[in-house]
């Protein structure tokens, strides 16, 4: 896999996505811009996430093109253009919107963070289950710099994953954080040489892929509630529950008793 090579028109602004057998990858392509996301992009990318929730897809690599930027967050001529009531109405809602769907995706979802990834670029990555980046990549939220504040997401999910001590001090002194200090914090997954990051996300897919599907996806959901405060108790037994009636259950447990490796179809 190559996940970020630039296209051979790296002026246009697309979004698209391709398939590799169970894995869906998304595409971000606007590398002379250094992926910045408009309003237009961001519709764009919430029409291909939509189509891969109702995909057989079972992970979801969330990419962009060019080697400079995984995403510099906000096309700032379009941004800097809005009113108070657009800001408001239009740009922020716009964007949860989006981030909310990726997040709340059933598959387990991973953003590749290949260069900078900053403002909403971050707050991209953050809404990904997963973040691999190359030993080049920084991260940051450097919105109080432009006299405004994280707007996708940023506050909440940063926190979530680094805790608010360092969550502040990344938003208060807009630094970058590299690469090695982002995987000791937990902001990365792994790291990695840029030239052997596709076989570092691959190792990742595949172990993914091991899994039963139906189970790996309530995981991600019972994760995410157990964030936002539900009760595991409760969600658990449900979750076990719906698993106890799959076929992945059964053959699952019988390859375990056979000493042999299962196969799970998702059924």
């Amino acid at each position: 896999m190559n996940f970020s090579e630039p296209s051979s028109d790296a002026g246009r602004i697309t979004v698209t996505h391709s398939r590799d057998g169970r894995v869906a990858t998304v595409l971000i392509d606007r590398p002379r811009k250094l992926n910045a996301l408009t309003l237009e992009l961001l519709n764009d990318l919430y029409s291909e996430l939509r189509t891969i929730d109702h995909s057989d897809a079972q992970v979801v690599l969330i990419t962009t093109a060019g080697e400079k930027a995984f995403c510099v967050g906000a096309d700032i001529a379009q941004f800097s253009c809005f009113r108070p009531a657009q800001m408001w109405r239009r740009w922020i809602r716009e964007g949860h919107r989006v981030f909310s769907y990726l997040a709340q995706l059933r598959q387990p979802t991973i953003a590749v963070v290949d260069g900078i990834a900053v403002g909403g670029g971050l707050e991209l990555a953050l809404a990904c289950d997963l973040r691999i980046g190359a030993n080049t990549a920084r991260l940051g939220l450097p919105e109080t710099g432009l006299g405004t504040v994280p707007g996708w997401g940023g506050t909440e999910r940063l926190t979530q994953v680094v805790g608010a001590a360092r969550a502040k001090e990344m938003i208060f002194t807009r630094r970058q954080v590299p690469s090695a200090t982002a995987l000791d914090w937990g902001l990365l997954n792994a790291v990695s040489e840029r030239s052997a990051l596709a076989d570092t996300v691959t190792e990742f897919i595949d172990r993914i892929l091991e899994g039963a599907p139906a189970a790996v996806q309530v995981s991600k959901q019972l994760v995410d509630a157990a964030a936002a405060g539900a009760p595991s108790a409760i969600l658990e037994a449900l979750g076990s529950g719906f698993a106890a009636g799959t076929d992945d259950f059964a053959a699952g447990v019988t390859a375990f008793r056979n000493k042999t490796t299962p196969t799970f179809t998702g059924s």
